[in-house]
């Protein structure tokens, strides 16, 4: 674990104004050694030139081969090393090592290039200054490459460190890009099995309850004697309404027992269209219901006519829970501007205090759905009592 100067250390470095504050500090450096050391012009230039381009280090990092050769520039000009010169150089190096602006290979080649070239032309500046230097053939030659080679190892070890700084980085990032897909895996391992613990449950306890349901209202209807006929539809509508519930429970265990990422192989959504059917279920099961449905029919995306069909399910469900025997009514308007108001109202006594806003899983399904597909949904007492629950799902832009 790092400690918080670390941290703080790194959080500064890694701030934006921070190529802009070091090279700015070198370059002021670099005005302040000049003024005192004046040097020719072209020792002039290559100092400013390579601490100035530092401040674009790292919005545009080709620029560090400008500041290594205005670098080498500076230093050819001269026989003294500025250290403004030997500063924007190193970072110059790193730069190139870090940002990989060229193969580090390619890189130290270039600056040991550089390096020869710097250190001829001093060769020939000690010359002219009479100084005792040996012909290049003569014995001893050798020892005046020494500069060249200590500004090779200085390069070499400035692209190295880089390059190995870029290459711990891409290392600690691979390593938490495979933590976090480990993570992810095992949060999908985790849903699916809950998922198909949630599948078990459903096929062991409710699937077995009511398939157990469908066949006692099936074996009544044989069984029992002296059975009106009114009870004897009774039993049959009880049996039908189980067969259904059963077949939408395998299509709900299909879906949860198929892993996230692949299709279920699931029987056809309701839609509007099977609106007429279900008011018909319920008024076999004692209901009293009527649909009325304006405007022109239009096809609605999937997710629309599934929410509605839903919504109208759990409204008709709600009336014969609170209000057994009420009238009620259906409206389905395809009104202007692609918007599709469903109403579910009904005669009885209303349902309280515990029908308001949150109260219920129905009430809260059912504003749930409305809001998947950007709509709204009231419940609450009538204007001429009873219970009523209005959603508008807009389905389009007018």
């Amino acid at each position: 674990m790092s400690s918080p100067l670390q941290r703080r250390v790194r959080d500064w470095i890694a701030a934006p104004a921070y190529p802009w504050v070091t090279g700015g500090v070198v370059t002021a450096g670099a005005v302040t050694e000049l003024i005192v050391i004046p040097a020719g012009v072209t020792t002039t230039i290559g100092v400013l030139v390579s601490a100035a381009s530092l401040m674009w280090r790292r919005s545009f990092p080709p620029i560090a081969v400008l500041t290594v050769a205005a670098g080498l520039l500076g230093f050819a000009g001269d026989i003294n090393l500025y250290v403004s010169i030997m500063v924007s150089g190193l970072i110059g190096c790193y730069c190139l090592g870090r940002r990989r602006v060229l193969h580090p290979a390619l890189t130290v080649a270039g600056g040991a290039l550089g390096a020869v070239c710097v250190n001829l032309v001093h060769i020939n500046t000690w010359s002219r200054m009479e100084l005792p230097v040996p012909a290049l053939w003569e014995k001893g030659s050798l020892s005046l490459f020494a500069e060249s080679f200590l500004l090779t190892v200085v390069v070499f070890g400035a692209v190295m460190m880089g390059d190995a700084v870029r290459s711990r980085e891409e290392t600690r990032t691979e390593r938490h890009l495979a933590q976090a897909r480990m993570i992810a895996m095992e949060r999908q391992q985790a849903a699916e099995a809950e998922r198909a613990a949630i599948a078990r449950e459903l096929h062991d306890i409710v699937s077995h309850s009511v398939s157990m349901i469908a066949v006692q209202a099936e074996s009544a209807t044989y069984t029992t004697p002296g059975l009106t006929p009114e009870a004897r539809d009774g039993f049959q509508q009880i049996a039908a309404t189980a067969r259904s519930s059963m077949a939408e429970l395998r299509r709900l265990l299909g879906v949860l027992r198929t892993p996230q990422g692949e299709v279920a192989l699931t029987a056809p959504q309701p839609t509007l269209d099977h609106l007429g059917e279900l008011v018909e279920q319920h008024r076999a099961v004692g209901g009293v219901a009527e649909l009325r449905i304006t405007g022109e029919r239009v096809p609605l995306p999937a997710a629309w006519e599934l929410s509605a069909y839903r919504i109208t399910q759990e409204a008709l469900t709600n009336a014969r829970k609170h209000a057994p025997g009420a009238r009620t009514v259906v409206e389905v308007d395809y009104g202007a501007g692609r918007l599709l108001t469903l109403r579910v109202r009904d005669d009885g006594p209303g349902r309280g205090a515990g029908s308001g806003p949150g109260a219920g899983h129905g009430l809260t399904g059912m504003r749930e759905r409305a809001a998947l597909v950007g709509g709204r949904l009231s419940a609450g007492a009538g204007p001429d009592g009873g219970f009523l629950v209005e959603a508008e799902l807009p389905w389009g832009s007018g």
